[in-house]
């Protein structure tokens, strides 16, 4: 497991955050770094504010992408996985100031998985926690 985000933004964290390299602030900057980072081929990739999203749901996206560059759930673009073949793609996009990741997606070779609306409910503050 890695952790990326902005080191300048020195969170009081209990785990090191491998800086995303990138002033800007956009998902598709922390999966390109992800995909830097990572000591692997593929990665799954969960934001931050998605706390009911399953390892059920996890494993299914990478298992997706064996077959292809991404998976995405039907809400795409995130949680995901991605294949290090797409970093090009992002890169690219990135460099032109292109940073919706859900058009990059478009432009990948990707795979949509069903996930539950429950695991994909998103989190920005106490009251969304709520049932």
């Amino acid at each position: 497991m890695i952790v990326v985000g902005k080191a300048a933004d020195a969170l009081p964290l209990p785990f090191e955050v491998l800086d995303d390299g990138s002033e800007t602030r956009a998902a598709i900057v922390g999966v390109a770094a992800a995909l830097r980072h990572a000591p692997s081929d593929t990665c799954v990739v969960l934001p931050t504010d998605m706390p009911y999203v399953t390892a059920r749901l996890l494993q299914v996206l990478a298992r997706a992408a064996d077959a292809v560059e991404a998976a995405v759930p039907q809400s795409g673009p995130l949680p995901a996985a991605f294949k290090r073949t797409c970093l090009p793609v992002l890169e690219r996009r990135i460099a032109a100031g292109k940073l919706a990741l859900r058009d990059a997606v478009a432009e990948l070779d990707h795979r949509v998985v069903h996930a539950s609306p429950d695991e994909l409910r998103n989190v920005n503050r106490p009251a969304d926690l709520e049932p």
